[in-house]
Order: C-alpha cells, then structure tokens, then sequence
C-alpha cells in the first residue's frame, strides 16, 4: 500500500503501492504499500481546512466510511506549518478518493497538486484502479513534522502510517487482501511541496520508505 519507496519519478510512484499490491500479487518490496488509506478525518467526508486563504476555494473530498483515514496530533502553533499540514492532509485525501472513485483527473487531485506531482499521483493510483482494486479499513496518520524553506513557498512534510488495519479489495472478485505476514505496517513518508499563487501548498513528490517510523 506504500506510495513510493524513497523514488520521485513516476515509475517510483507506481512501485509506492506496496501493502496493497504486495498483498494482490504484487513484489514484497517497499513499493507495496498503501500510501494513506483515508485521509482527513474519521467522519466520511471532511471539508475544506477552515485556514483556507480568501480566494482559494478548496474543493470537497467525500470518503466512504468503509475507508477510514485518521490524522493525529495533525496541528502545529505555527499558522504556516498549520497550513501545509491542511493542504498535506487533503492531498492524501484526494488520492484515495480517485482510487475509490476511479477517478484520475478528479478536481481535488489537480487543486492539491503541481503538474509533475499530478503525474506521480496517477500513475500510483493507476496501480489499484488498472487491476479493479479499492481500498478498505483503517489507516492511521502520524507524526507529522513539516519543515519549511529558506523562502516562502517550499516545505517538506513527513509523517508516518500504520497499514496493520488496512487493505485492498478486488471489485470484479470481492478478494480480500492486505500486507503478507511479516510485512512491517508502518511507513514514513517525505512530501516535497510548494506554495502556488492562491496560497495552495500543492504536492511535487513523495518518497517512502518501509519501516522508516520510529515510536
């Protein structure tokens, strides 16, 4: 179920679905994973982060609740790195919703990405919706840390995810699968992200790798 492995090509993207496809057939590297069942909150849908700037209308990501993506301690005092874990937070968000709709050029999958972090995004969700796969259970998010660049508009947000309670469902055959036994359920993630003109903070790449968590 893993987003990517440490990889910012599209390619590496493609490999980031580790837990999920390791467990549908897919290698037992670090490229079968999950990447972050469903983000946002634990309520079906989630709205717009209320940090929102005026002018950047945030576009709303509905989950179903048989996917659950729960942030915590998601928060930060300071505003900026408040607002890169909001944008962050939906990104991950809209990727699982365009798994779960099938659903490559949703709204909220460009709003919440740079044009190269868009063909990353579907090429990574190609690797559920190409072989009639969804995603189901719960995937907890967790310890954020954001740091911010030298400027104004680059940061990277990492956190970590927990793929113990999360799995891909086969949609023609209604097979259940999640990681094989022996796989490590967390991941630590790195995002790359820049801040565009209507003060979105929209993802360039991921990188992942398994095992990388520490608590």
């Amino acid at each position: 179920m893993a987003r990517s492995a440490f990889l910012t090509t599209a390619a590496a993207l493609t490999a980031t679905t580790a837990l999920l496809l390791t467990g549908c057939g897919g290698d037992d590297s670090s490229s079968d994973d999950i990447k972050g069942a469903e983000s946002g909150s634990s309520s079906p849908s989630e709205s717009a982060p209320a940090s929102a700037p005026p002018g950047a209308k945030r576009p709303e990501i509905t989950l179903p609740s048989s996917f659950r993506l729960t942030f915590q301690d998601w928060k930060s005092d300071e505003p900026e790195e408040q607002a890169v874990l909001n944008d962050g937070k939906e990104e991950l968000r809209s990727g699982y919703a365009a798994i779960i709709g099938k659903d490559l050029d949703s709204e909220a999958l460009v709003f919440y990405h740079t044009e190269s972090g868009l063909s990353q995004a579907q090429q990574w969700i190609r690797t559920y919706t190409d072989k009639n796969l969804t995603v189901i259970g719960d995937l907890p998010v967790f310890d954020p840390e954001v740091a911010l660049g030298s400027g104004d508009d680059n940061a990277v947000l990492n956190y970590c995810t927990d793929e113990s309670k999360a799995s891909t469902r086969n949609l023609k055959t209604g097979e259940v699968e999640g990681n094989p036994p022996g796989t490590d359920p967390e991941v630590f993630y790195s995002v790359s992200m820049t801040k565009n003109g209507q003060g979105v903070w929209q993802t360039v790449s991921v990188r992942s790798e398994r095992g990388g968590c520490q608590r």
